[in-house]
């Protein structure tokens, strides 16, 4: 039986293949071992509530009623945002973008599905 590479997130011995990419059923980090993992850290990879990959520029649709903090009102469902911009972020807020009738905000990218 062939060992398989230990996972690169958590360290665990467990992984094991699907297809082309290696899983690790402890942290659900997925991995195809022919590409290094500092290649794919070295991009800004954001993916949004349906796993398609965001880019600079796409439109997006929030996919639930968002309260926004300062404000009475909020981001409705369905609201279409374009132009995105992409940004690293610790607190999970990587979309940069301007809501009609809001302004400009930070969203998180479970919240929106490419349009």
């Amino acid at each position: 039986m062939q060992q398989l590479p230990s996972c690169p997130k958590c360290g665990s011995q467990y992984t094991y293949q699907d297809g082309e990419l290696l899983v690790c059923p402890e942290c659900a980090h997925e991995w195809n071992p022919e590409i290094s993992e500092e290649s794919e850290d070295a991009g800004l990879v954001v993916k949004d509530a349906n796993g398609n990959i965001l880019e600079n520029g796409d439109t997006v649709t929030v996919i639930k009623d968002l309260k926004v903090k300062g404000s009475s009102g909020g981001i409705k469902a369905g609201t279409k945002i374009k132009n995105i911009r992409l940004v690293e972020a610790t607190d999970g807020h990587n979309i940069d973008c301007k809501v009609p009738g809001v302004g400009a905000i930070k969203l998180k990218q479970e919240f929106v599905k490419k349009a």
